[in-house]
Protein backbone atom coordinates (compact mmCIF):
# COMPACT_ATOMS: atom_id res chain seq x y z
CA UNK A 1 0.00 0.00 0.00
CA UNK A 2 0.84 3.09 -1.09
CA UNK A 3 0.03 7.05 0.52
CA UNK A 4 0.15 9.69 -1.63
CA UNK A 5 -0.09 13.20 -0.20
CA UNK A 6 0.20 16.59 -2.60
CA UNK A 7 1.70 20.23 -1.88
CA UNK A 8 2.20 23.20 -3.43
CA UNK A 9 -1.14 24.46 -4.85
CA UNK A 10 -1.93 27.73 -4.22
CA UNK A 11 -3.76 30.92 -5.88
CA UNK A 12 -1.43 32.63 -8.65
CA UNK A 13 -1.21 34.94 -11.95
CA UNK A 14 -1.10 34.32 -14.76
CA UNK A 15 2.43 33.41 -15.80
CA UNK A 16 3.48 32.52 -12.40
CA UNK A 17 5.18 29.55 -11.55
CA UNK A 18 4.50 26.76 -9.08
CA UNK A 19 6.52 23.57 -7.73
CA UNK A 20 3.99 20.96 -6.65
CA UNK A 21 5.17 18.24 -5.04
CA UNK A 22 3.70 14.25 -4.33
CA UNK A 23 4.87 12.41 -0.61
CA UNK A 24 4.85 8.99 -0.72
CA UNK A 25 5.01 6.40 1.76
CA UNK A 26 6.52 2.97 1.51
CA UNK A 27 9.70 1.78 0.76
CA UNK A 28 8.67 0.90 -2.65
CA UNK A 29 8.53 3.82 -4.44
CA UNK A 30 11.26 3.93 -6.34
CA UNK A 31 9.41 0.97 -8.15
CA UNK A 32 6.60 3.13 -9.08
CA UNK A 33 5.73 5.04 -12.34
CA UNK A 34 4.50 7.95 -11.01
CA UNK A 35 1.90 10.84 -13.21
CA UNK A 36 0.48 14.05 -12.59
CA UNK A 37 -3.36 14.52 -13.73
CA UNK A 38 -5.65 17.45 -13.51
CA UNK A 39 -9.10 17.85 -13.33
CA UNK A 40 -11.38 21.28 -13.85
CA UNK A 41 -15.18 21.36 -12.76
CA UNK A 42 -17.13 19.67 -15.35
CA UNK A 43 -14.43 17.60 -17.07
CA UNK A 44 -12.89 14.57 -16.70
CA UNK A 45 -9.57 14.12 -15.50
CA UNK A 46 -6.40 14.25 -17.56
CA UNK A 47 -3.03 13.18 -17.77
CA UNK A 48 -0.39 15.97 -17.08
CA UNK A 49 3.09 14.22 -16.96
CA UNK A 50 3.82 10.77 -16.13
CA UNK A 51 7.76 9.48 -15.54
CA UNK A 52 9.12 6.05 -15.32
CA UNK A 53 10.40 4.50 -12.20
CA UNK A 54 14.29 5.39 -13.16
CA UNK A 55 13.34 8.90 -14.05
CA UNK A 56 14.41 7.86 -17.60
CA UNK A 57 11.20 8.03 -19.04
CA UNK A 58 8.86 10.91 -19.03
CA UNK A 59 5.84 12.46 -21.14
CA UNK A 60 4.13 15.51 -21.14
CA UNK A 61 0.28 16.55 -22.28
CA UNK A 62 0.23 18.95 -25.32
CA UNK A 63 -0.82 21.81 -23.52
CA UNK A 64 2.13 22.07 -21.26
CA UNK A 65 5.15 20.78 -23.02
CA UNK A 66 7.94 23.54 -23.01
CA UNK A 67 6.53 24.70 -19.02
CA UNK A 68 5.96 21.49 -17.31
CA UNK A 69 8.87 19.31 -15.70
CA UNK A 70 8.24 16.32 -14.05
CA UNK A 71 10.93 15.06 -11.82
CA UNK A 72 11.84 12.43 -8.70
CA UNK A 73 13.84 11.93 -5.80
CA UNK A 74 13.83 8.49 -4.87
CA UNK A 75 15.53 8.91 -2.10
CA UNK A 76 13.32 11.31 -1.11
CA UNK A 77 10.55 9.27 -2.21
CA UNK A 78 9.03 12.69 -3.19
CA UNK A 79 7.57 13.13 -7.08
CA UNK A 80 7.67 16.89 -8.42
CA UNK A 81 5.90 19.05 -10.87
CA UNK A 82 7.66 22.53 -11.80
CA UNK A 83 4.75 24.59 -13.46
CA UNK A 84 5.75 27.56 -15.16
CA UNK A 85 4.36 29.84 -17.60
CA UNK A 86 1.00 29.37 -15.99
CA UNK A 87 -2.15 29.93 -17.66
CA UNK A 88 -5.56 30.38 -16.86
CA UNK A 89 -6.11 27.04 -18.50
CA UNK A 90 -4.13 25.61 -16.03
CA UNK A 91 -6.68 25.42 -13.45
CA UNK A 92 -7.93 22.56 -12.12
CA UNK A 93 -7.15 19.87 -8.87
CA UNK A 94 -3.68 18.19 -9.29
CA UNK A 95 -3.56 14.47 -8.30
CA UNK A 96 -0.62 12.59 -8.31
CA UNK A 97 -0.54 8.43 -9.21
CA UNK A 98 1.53 6.04 -8.87
CA UNK A 99 1.43 2.75 -11.00
CA UNK A 100 3.13 -0.70 -9.32
CA UNK A 101 2.72 -2.32 -13.16
CA UNK A 102 5.69 -0.59 -14.91
CA UNK A 103 8.83 -1.43 -13.11
CA UNK A 104 9.75 -4.22 -15.23
CA UNK A 105 11.23 -1.47 -17.84
CA UNK A 106 13.16 1.83 -16.89
CA UNK A 107 11.71 4.00 -19.33
CA UNK A 108 7.56 3.00 -19.10
CA UNK A 109 4.72 5.20 -17.20
CA UNK A 110 1.25 4.42 -18.39
CA UNK A 111 -0.95 7.23 -19.75
CA UNK A 112 -4.25 6.14 -18.47
CA UNK A 113 -5.94 6.99 -15.53
CA UNK A 114 -7.05 3.56 -14.96
CA UNK A 115 -3.81 2.13 -15.10
CA UNK A 116 -2.65 3.86 -11.81
CA UNK A 117 -3.15 2.06 -8.57
CA UNK A 118 -2.82 4.77 -5.66
CA UNK A 119 -4.12 8.35 -5.74
CA UNK A 120 -3.63 11.39 -3.65
CA UNK A 121 -6.24 13.91 -2.38
CA UNK A 122 -5.24 16.40 -5.04
CA UNK A 123 -4.17 19.79 -4.62
CA UNK A 124 -5.76 23.36 -6.17
CA UNK A 125 -4.21 25.17 -8.64
CA UNK A 126 -6.12 28.48 -9.43
CA UNK A 127 -4.60 30.68 -12.21
CA UNK A 128 -6.00 34.16 -12.60
CA UNK A 129 -5.75 36.22 -15.67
Amino acid sequence: QVQLVESGGGLVQAGDSLRLSCAASGRTFSRYAMGWFRQAPGKEREIVAAISWSGRGTHYADSVKGRFTISRDNAKNTVYLQMNSLKPEDTADYYCAADRDSYLSSGAYPLLVDAYDYWGQGTQVTVSS
